[in-house]
């Protein structure tokens, strides 16, 4: 296959060798891609959502399905960031239901809790510079539940270089229902922080087996403004 091959989908162009989207919705500047390697297998990828301009995620919360004892369990079914400018207000439309938020596809199961916001002070703030996923494995004839809880780390957006001035972001209780950590990200470069996610989600399966959230990346962008990564998409691999 040459470099000049693509497909169409969800809207979204996909390089098949150099890994770019090309994606209408954010002219943001891309700097990297934050993955983990212990993401679960089922589902597909969805669109990825961005902050709007001169806004990064300062803040989450996370759709998550109380154990069911005797049902299906999903647990994780979707993540939902806050995206703020650098003195800590966030984008405000009246006719969104949940003003200076983005999330990407989420599963049906469950509902949002808390939101945890990083460190915060006059005209300042934090945000989120990488993370880490709690993941069952699969658990072969046993009721799968894939991804179960979502951690972060902050930092300032110009010390990102370092592991100087970042504090750990975990909702309570500190760790879902069930399956292991799996290693951190890595960190978003220097003067940039996560501005946007894309999930990997299963649809709901009916009789079967259902897991929701899978999988997650979340993209980190530049503080400098604008750019264009590939018309102006960012990086996905």
């Amino acid at each position: 296959m040459t470099n000049l091959a693509f497909v169409l989908v969800l809207g979204i162009s996909f390089s098949a060798v150099n890994c770019f989207i090309l994606s209408a919705d954010t002219n943001r500047k891309v700097t990297a891609v934050l993955r983990v390697a212990n993401g679960g297998q089922y589902g597909y990828w969805t669109r990825p959502h961005f902050c709007p301009n001169g806004t990064f995620a300062s803040g989450y919360s996370m759709k998550i399905e109380p154990q069911q004892t005797f049902g299906d369990d999903t647990s994780l079914n979707g993540i939902r960031l806050t995206c703020s400018d650098e003195t800590g207000h966030s984008t405000n439309n009246v006719f969104d239901p949940n003003p200076g938020t983005i999330s990407s596809e989420e599963g049906p199961f469950g509902s949002y809790g808390k939101v945890e916001t990083c460190k915060q002070w006059f005209n300042n703030t934090d945000y989120l510079t990488r993370f880490a996923l709690q993941v069952e494995a699969p658990q072969g004839g046993g009721d799968d539940t894939a991804a179960n809880f979502v951690k972060f780390e902050c930092q300032p957006i110009t010390g990102v270089d370092s592991q100087v001035n970042v504090t750990e972001l975990v909702a309570s209780p500190g760790a879902g229902y069930w399956g292991k950590w799996g290693e951190w990200s890595e960190p978003c470069p220097v003067n940039s922080a996560i501005c946007g996610l894309m999930t990997k989600i299963e649809t709901v399966q009916g009789d079967g087996d259902d897991t929701a959230l899978n999988d997650v990346v979340f993209y980190c962008c530049s503080k400098d403004g604008r750019g264009n990564n590939g018309n102006g998409g960012g990086i996905v691999g």
